[in-house]
Parts: structure tokens; C-alpha cells; sequence
């Protein structure tokens, strides 16, 4: 075992508004089992592009281990090839017989190795990186969102691994994951960097409680501020009426005042305006310290939907479908039967390939939404009502560049409100200025969402919405929806978030 010790670092990217990171010191051991939490855009991935060296920062990061990271980049002449040709390319040292054990670790047989790498799902082509990262000796391993695009199965097997192995960073959204599968968790807080022993639920219980007292004792400042303050402004509203008596008196009114009064007035007003000082002076300091309180606090702001009321009940209808790509030799699925009715939130859920974004394409086709050249062959129904309205947000954020004024315009959205929706999800207001192929895929993703929030609707359409989303705003994602209950076909592979929101899963 040995350390990792990060001492006031500081980094900002060349050009940028604001800084990353600055000043940042905490240690974390080699043989943790790290998780790394904290909302989109906060620096997760440039930490650990920092820990392997790629940028420059001012401060020091001192550690006697090597550093590996996932996901290798594979260039587009490897993916061509079979994974067994470009092994040392990617990981210096890699050992074929290694990546076989590892493999079979993940429940895989060694033939994957020696397909095209392009031909494998997405499933089979994380298992391999996962043994070419975890094939090597006395690595540090940094592990950015292992589980995104895959399906149910595959996440079960990489989160059994995941969890017999140690030494490594994991970033993850996951809350399933990351509970079965760290022992400690390193968190980019709103002003701080904490680092703390357990799993997600344990970090997320000690941190409701830790608000809550943070809430209680704002509120208990608050108060004496109010106190402070009241204090302040009678004692002074004294003096000022005392000293306008020191000059003038009324001889028949006040016959027991002589001319030696005055200096004992201006003596009693200059201690009572010393007090006034000294109130005023605790108040900054209690309003110093109350701030202080709440740095931390993760606050979310409660979403807010419009969807609209179709004059039919039955929105979708799909039975005994089977569809079949041309020139393919089997059905993408066969005998799909099911109905979207107001209010339902249906999920689709079933392995990679078995065509969920088919059937979401489809039905998007069908009501006129949009067209995707699909060129297929099918049997059954698969129909949608007339006039049906979708918002839809799809798992590709690739064509998302330019500004958000130039996507407001294009989707025809009133960007004021864009903008405030993108805040309440946590947007810094410095990334309004930024092009959008410059954000994080999180806050991509974050774009996408908010365009379809900001859609009134009869049926809202969402393909993996959750990718790269951090912890915090799926959970407001999901109480947005379990209050507003609009009509929701979506796929999400997020065990938690499927079970909390769907009213009906569809296997396919």
C-alpha cells in the first residue's frame, strides 16, 4: 500500500473564466476502492487526466504507483482489427494470457479477442478494456463511466468484477454501482474536496445529515443576527436622541440641569455608540461565519413540466410486431405487444441490440415526429394517435455544437427560460458562453433534457437520458416526474431510476 498525495493544486484549462481546481490537498491510499461523485462539469475526468500527467497545473501530486486509464482510446484503423493485434498499443507490457484470464473473470470467452473490434457490442468491447486495463501489476487505475450504453446484463457482470478488484479511482453516476462496489469515496463538493470511508449510501446519509445540521444551524444564525440587528438599530436610535440633548434645555422644564451636563451626555452617547460599533462588528462576524455553513450545501432546485392532454386515452399501439432490417437474416424482435395510455411511463428494457432505439425510431416515424431512413420489413401493428405531440431526447449528443443561443433559435426555444432550467440543473452561468461542443458529455446530455422539458408535449420520448448525469440531478429528474406524471417511453439502464419511475417495463 502507498499513498497518493495531492497538495494545493491548482488548474484551469488555457483560456478559460474559471479555475478547476485551486488549492486542493487531500491524500487517498493505493488499495481503496475509490468512488469519485460529485455533479457535471466539476473536473472529475480532468482530475484524472491530471493524475496521468496529460495537463499542466501549478501544486504537486505525488505518488509511487503508475497510473492507467479507462477507456482506452482506440483509434478508428484498431477498431478495424481484432483486439489481440493492437494490445501492447494500447497498454505498454500487455500480456495476451493475461487479458484471457481477466476475460474469463467477466464471464467472456477468449474468441472476443480475435473478432474486429468494431463487429463486438458495446458490452463485449468494455470487457476487453476492462481486462487489458486490469491485466497489468501495481497500476493505479482511473476508471471513467464503465456502464454507460451498456445493458442490464452487462452492468451486473462489470459491477461483480468491479467489486473483487481494489486500487482504483471510479468514477460513476451508478448509484446501484457504486454501492457494490467501493469502500471509499472521494467527493468534489460545491467549495471543497472531502474525502470519506464507505459506500454511496453511506456517504449520502452522512451528507443528508450533515445539511440538515448545516440548515438548522443557518437558521439558529439567522435569528441572532435578527437579534443583533434590532439591538443595534435601538441602541443607536438612543444615542442619536441623547446627543441631540446635550446642546439647548429648558431652565422651567429641566430646572436640575446645569451647563456641567454636557460633558457627562457626550460621555454616556460615546459609550452607547461603542456598543452600536461592537454589535455591528459581531453582526459581520456571524454573518461571516453563517455563510461559511452553507459552502456545501447541494440544494437542488424542483423542476417543473407541461405536458399536454391528448383527446385519446390510447397514445401508442403496438401488437404482435416483428421487424426485420433488409438484408438482415433475423428480426431485430418478434411478437412485441404492448400500450402507451395518458399517464403511463413505460420502460423499455432488454439486452444491447435487441433493439430498443429501433422501436423508439419507429414509433417516432409513425406519429410523424421524425424520419430516420430506416429501410425495414415488419408484420403487426405499430401505430400512433393523430396529432400526437413527443419531446424527444436522444442518447447521441455528437451533433450538439455552436451556442445556446444558435440551439435556442434552431428548436425554437425562448432561451431566457432554457437558460433558467439549464441553471436549475446545476449549469455555472459561465458555460452560457461557451460553444457547446466544449462541454462536458454530462452537461451535454443536460442540454438535451432541458430542450425537452421546455417542450410541452403528450408523450415524452427519452433514449438513455441518464448517461454521464450526475447523482444529484437524477434525483431531481426523478421527482420531477413522479409529480408532474407525464405519458414517458424511455430506456435507462439505471437499476434505481427504473424502478422509482417506470409504471411499466416492456421486455424485449
Amino acid at each position: 500500500m502507498s499513498q497518493i498525495n495531492v497538495t494545493n493544486l491548482t488548474f484551469a484549462y488555457e483560456g478559460s473564466f474559471d479555475d478547476i481546481f485551486e488549492n486542493v490537498s487531500f491524500s487517498i491510499d493505493t488499495d481503496w476502492k475509490l468512488g469519485f461523485i460529485g455533479r457535471n462539469g466539476k473536473g472529475k475526468t480532468t482530475f484524472l487526466r491530471l493524475l496521468r500527467g496529460d495537463y499542466a497545473y501549478q501544486g504537486s501530486i505525488s505518488a509511487s504507483a503508475a497510473f492507467a486509464y479507462f477507456p482506452y482510446a482506440v483509434t478508428e484503423a484498431q477498431r478495424k482489427l481484432p483486439a489481440s493485434a493492437f494490445l501492447e498499443e494500447i497498454k505498454t507490457g500487455c500480456e495476451e494470457w493475461r487479458v484471457i484470464c481477466e476475460l474469463a473473470l467477466l464471464g467472456e470467452d477468449a474468441e472476443i479477442l480475435y473478432r474486429p473490434f468494431e463487429t463486438l457490442s458495446f458490452g463485449e468491447q468494455t470487457k476487453i478494456l476492462l481486462a487489458i486495463l486490469f491485466s497489468g501489476e501495481n497500476d493505479f487505475l482511473l476508471i471513467d463511466e464503465p456502464t454507460n450504453h451498456l445493458d442490464q446484463d452487462a452492468r451486473e457482470t462489470v459491477k461483480h468484477y468491479l467489486a473483487s478488484k481494489k486500487g482504483f479511482i471510479l468514477v460513476s453516476h451508478d448509484r446501484d454501482l457504486l454501492d457494490a462496489c467501493i469502500d471509499h469515496v472521494l467527493v468534489l463538493n460545491r467549495q471543497t474536496i472531502e474525502v470519506q470511508s464507505g459506500n454511496f449510501s453511506v456517504w449520502w446519509e452522512n451528507k443528508q445529515r450533515k445539511d440538515q445540521f448545516a440548515i438548522s444551524e443557518n437558521e439558529k444564525h439567522l435569528k441572532e443576527i435578527g437579534k443583533l440587528r434590532q439591538a443595534a438599530r435601538r441602541t443607536a436610535a438612543w444615542a442619536d436622541k441623547n446627543e441631540a440633548t446635550k446642546i439647548g434645555f429648558d431652565p422651567l422644564k429641566e430646572h436640575d440641569r446645569g451647563k456641567g451636563m454636557r460633558p457627562y451626555i457626550g460621555a454616556k452617547t460615546k459609550k452607547m455608540q461603542s456598543r452600536v460599533t461592537q454589535m455591528k462588528q459581531r453582526i459581520e462576524r456571524e454573518i461571516e461565519e453563517k455563510e461559511g455553513i452553507l459552502q456545501d450545501l447541494e440544494k437542488t432546485v424542483d423542476l417543473r413540466l407541461s405536458p399536454l392532454s391528448h383527446h385519446k386515452d390510447r397514445l401508442v399501439n403496438i401488437r404482435d410486431y416483428r421487424l426485420q432490417y433488409a438484408g438482415a437474416q433475423h428480426p431485430v424482435f418478434t411478437d412485441v405487444t404492448f400500450e402507451i395510455h395518458g399517464g403511463d411511463r413505460v420502460a423499455l428494457h432488454g439486452e444491447n441490440g435487441c433493439g430498443k432505439s429501433t422501436l423508439i425510431k419507429v414509433i417516432l416515424e409513425r406519429a410523424g415526429y421524425q424520419t430516420f431512413g430506416l429501410t425495414f420489413t415488419e408484420e403487426g401493428v405499430c401505430e400512433a394517435a393523430s396529432g400526437l405531440v413527443i419531446s424527444y431526447v436522444s442518447q447521441d449528443t455528437s451533433g450538439l455544437t455552436g451556442g445556446i443561443a444558435d440551439f435556442c433559435k434552431k428548436r425554437n426555444l425562448d432561451q431566457s427560460l432554457f437558460c433558467a432550467i439549464l441553471r436549475q440543473l446545476d449549469f455555472e452561468r459561465v458555460q452560457f458562453v461557451k460553444n457547446m461542443e466544449d462541454y462536458s458529455e454530462g452537461q451535454k446530455k443536460k442540454v438535451l433534457l432541458a430542450a425537452s422539458l421546455l417542450t410541452p408535449a403528450h408523450l415524452y420520448v427519452w433514449d438513455e437520458p441518464l448517461n454521464y448525469i450526475d447523482v444529484f440531478s437524477r434525483m431531481q429528474i426523478e421527482k420531477l416526474l413522479l409529480e408532474y406524471e407525464p405519458t414517458l417511453l424511455f430506456v435507462e439502464h439505471d437499476v434505481r431510476f427504473r424502478e422509482r419511475v417506470a409504471t411499466k417495463v416492456v421486455e424485449l
